[in-house]
């Protein structure tokens, strides 16, 4: 299989070159040139958002069996390039997201008629995140059509090269040590994928020659808050002691769940719901297969000391973690030092 892969040098656009090159593939990729592809691609540079910012693509002889665009900003880029490549590649694969949804988001606890989609335009400039991408997707299939077109709506992900702060987060704070606020319970199965696990079944929709929206993500219940935190600590070696506070005390401490304390959202909520309940049942039945959550966090660990322990962040991306000083308080509050027993408020769910 011949691919094109627009971006292809960081987090899931790394992750699907590399899964491409394992199954010899031809990579060509298309790029700035501020970050160095996997050995082994062809690469053209340039940048969609400037004047003639194709033109290396255009000049560019090769055809493709596939496309694969991972674009998050505006939905015109997206469009330019699919209209080039139109006639010159089979199919035209774009890496979207559950965001496109207007809320609430389709989950298994909501009601049948969710799903509807928030508003985007094909050729707009650059708005939020939900609409950008949503844009995205009327790109992707205004130029190749709905038969040739494949959105991938993807959920939480995680894995090594991460660049959003999730995990990378999780993973240094618990390395530096001493108490750690993890919020409960400890049972609360939460949902995520690993970007090798997208990129594979994205490779394998690419050749079944699947089209249309599929929603992208591990299955529901594919580890648990307290799974992943063990991990972190085990993976690290830091000794660092967990100290579960119930999510009524974590709130009224002012974190924000999702961003403060990443992937953690309160149970029972609608946010919980729309993003660690997602039905997934079709990506299943086409091929999906997700590892064992021990090899996310051990490789995404091994990623990070290889970098010295600081993760790349995408500037266009919210920075991830509590504030330190929110965190001294709510575990001076609790009595949060190793040895003692959490206090009125706190979990040892």
């Amino acid at each position: 299989m011949r691919l094109l892969v627009l971006g292809g040098t960081e987090f899931v656009g790394r992750a699907v070159v590399e899964a491409a090159l394992g199954r010899g593939w031809e990579v060509t990729v298309f790029h700035r040139g501020r970050h160095q592809p996997p050995p082994g691609v062809r690469a053209l540079h340039g940048d969609r958002t400037a004047p003639d910012g194709l033109a290396a693509l255009a000049a560019d002889t090769g055809s493709w069996d596939a496309v694969i665009d991972t674009w998050s900003a505006e939905p015109r880029a997206v469009l330019a390039a699919a209209r080039l490549l139109r006639g010159r590649a089979g199919r035209y694969a774009y890496v979207s997201s559950r965001s496109v949804y207007a809320w609430p988001w389709p989950s298994l606890d909501g009601p049948d008629d969710a799903g509807a989609l928030v508003e985007g335009a094909a050729d707009a400039g650059p708005t939020d995140y939900a609409r950008d991408k949503r844009g995205g997707e009327l790109a992707a299939v205004e130029a190749f059509g709905a038969a040739d077109s494949l959105l991938v709506r993807a959920g939480l992900i995680l894995g090594p090269y991460e660049n959003v702060g999730r995990l990378p987060w999780w993973l240094t704070r618990i390395a530096r040590g001493g108490p750690v606020p993890a919020p409960g319970p400890r049972e609360l199965p939460v949902q995520f994928i690993d970007a090798r696990d997208l990129a594979g079944w994205l490779l394998g929709a690419v050749e079944q020659g699947l089209s249309g929206p599929y929603d992208l993500i591990g299955p529901p219940g594919h580890s648990t808050m307290g799974e992943l935190l063990d991990l972190c600590v085990r993976v690290t070696g830091s000794g660092a002691e967990l100290r579960w506070f119930a999510p009524e005390a974590i709130l009224a401490a002012g974190i924000e769940p999702w961003t403060d304390l990443p992937v953690w959202v309160p149970p029972d909520s609608e946010l919980y719901a729309c993003v660690h309940r997602t039905d997934v049942s079709r990506a299943l039945a086409t091929g999906l297969v997700c590892r064992p959550p021990r090899e996310t966090v051990a490789d995404t660990w091994r990623w990070l000391t290889q970098l010295g322990g600081t993760a790349p962040m995408r500037p266009d991306r919210t920075i991830k973690g509590v504030d330190p000083e929110v965190e001294a308080k709510l575990l001076a509050a609790a009595g949060g030092v190793p040895g003692t027993t959490p206090q009125e408020g706190t979990s040892d769910q």
